[in-house]
């Protein structure tokens, strides 16, 4: 076996912010997976440091070229620029088909051992993604072929992310409840919010957010709602009537409503396991969801002619086969439920989906355990490549 197969292959990925955080989150968390457990040398290019600083403190928006936890981070300024092949690692990955720069791809087909290229897509429950995972796709002009590696909820699929240690970490710090209190304590929650009924709401604009605290506010048990700052800021901003900012709170009938400054991924991920039940969007705070062990409700990201709201519906087909509450309100939190006027009635959905609650905690858990089956996805990459190399 040849030196090249031998060594623990280096690694470059290309990220372009598109979702504010969901897709450097999801970057950041499989470079600094594949570093830590791996021992992977990576590269993170990144072209919205600002951007990556609010899950990761420790990040510094005016450098061009910085070491983070391990990972070395370069600030991607834009498609010009030469690179030279000892610049290119032995595995390139675009980041949801972002256009990597034709110098760096240059540069890619110059090198004497070519490198493995990764396309990494988006998630889905769509059935499509079985077949596409790992397709080639030659280069038209140069000596290069990409493949179409796809992250999904089958054997079939790259699986989830996932860390090593998640589990168990989740598991002592649900089972701690000195530990649970202190974090809430720390995020600046009293007692009575923390013994109320729990939910963090993470969305996009456009979610119903101020029926949803409408039906809330008369809810027949206490109901801490935790939103990060600007988030849902204009439902927000009405219910406070002040401005959005970490620290606010106010109370309205049974509704608390606090907002949090955005934490770094390690704390948002104790959030979701501290919560009773998660409003989740886009992909990486879903993907954390479905290891909280706790109920969740999907925010997805909007596409045009509203090819989304068949995403979801995949995966409610999935995930929620006999969770007809849930279903319903997933779907009319989304917009893709019924048209009619009784539809649109949020005490209604919210009261059925409270009802149902325990039933989807256990689905939940049963949904987590499925999951495990089918590896962790930055495993099932370097696998992959390795394949391939």
């Amino acid at each position: 076996m040849s030196s090249q197969l031998e060594r623990t292959p280096t690694l470059t990925i290309f990220c372009k912010v598109v979702d504010n955080y969901g897709d450097i989150g999801i970057c950041w968390r499989l470079a600094r997976q594949l570093q830590h457990e791996h021992g992977v040398a990576v590269t993170l290019w990144v072209d919205d440091l600002a951007s990556f600083r609010r899950i990761c403190p420790d990040v510094a928006p005016e450098a061009d070229l910085q070491v983070v936890q391990g990972v070395a981070v370069r600030r991607w300024r834009g498609q010009d620029g030469a690179y030279t092949p000892d610049q290119v690692d032995d595995i390139v990955i675009e980041f949801f088909g972002c256009d990597i720069p034709p110098g760096y791809i240059e540069a890619m087909a110059q090198r004497e051992a070519r490198p493995v290229w990764l396309n990494y897509e988006g998630l889905s429950a769509e059935e499509w993604v079985e077949g596409c995972h790992r397709l080639p796709s030659m280069h038209p002009r140069l000596k290069l072929t990409k493949h179409f590696f796809f992250p999904g909820f089958t054997s079939k699929t790259g699986g989830l992310l996932r860390e090593r240690d998640l589990g168990r970490e989740r598991a002592a710090f649900q089972s701690d409840p000195a530990q649970h209190r202190a974090f809430l304590r720390g995020l600046g929650l009293s007692e009575s919010e923390i013994d109320a009924f729990k939910v963090s709401l993470f969305c996009y604009p456009f979610a119903p957010v101020a029926q949803l605290f409408e039906a809330w506010k008369n809810s027949a048990e206490p109901i801490a709602c935790l939103v990060p700052e600007g988030v849902a800021a204009e439902a927000v901003q009405a219910f406070l009537g002040a401005p959005a900012r970490a620290g606010a709170s106010a109370t309205t009938g049974a509704l608390t409503l606090r907002v949090l400054p955005f934490v770094a991924q390690p704390d948002y991920d104790r959030l979701l396991w501290a919560c009773d039940l998660n409003f989740v969007r886009g992909e990486d705070s879903w993907v954390r969801a479905q290891w909280a062990g706790r109920p969740f409700v999907w925010h997805i990201y909007f596409q045009e002619e509203n090819l989304h709201h068949k995403k979801l519906r995949a995966f409610l087909d999935r995930y929620a086969p006999g969770l007809d509450s849930l279903q319903a309100f997933s779907l009319q939190w989304n917009g893709a439920g019924p048209a009619a006027a009784c539809s649109q009635d949020w005490p209604t959905l919210w009261s059925d989906l409270k009802n149902e609650l325990p039933t989807a905690l256990e689905r939940t858990l049963a949904w987590e355990a499925r999951m495990w089956e089918n590896g962790d996805l930055a495993t099932n990459l370097l696998e992959f490549a390795g394949s391939l190399r």
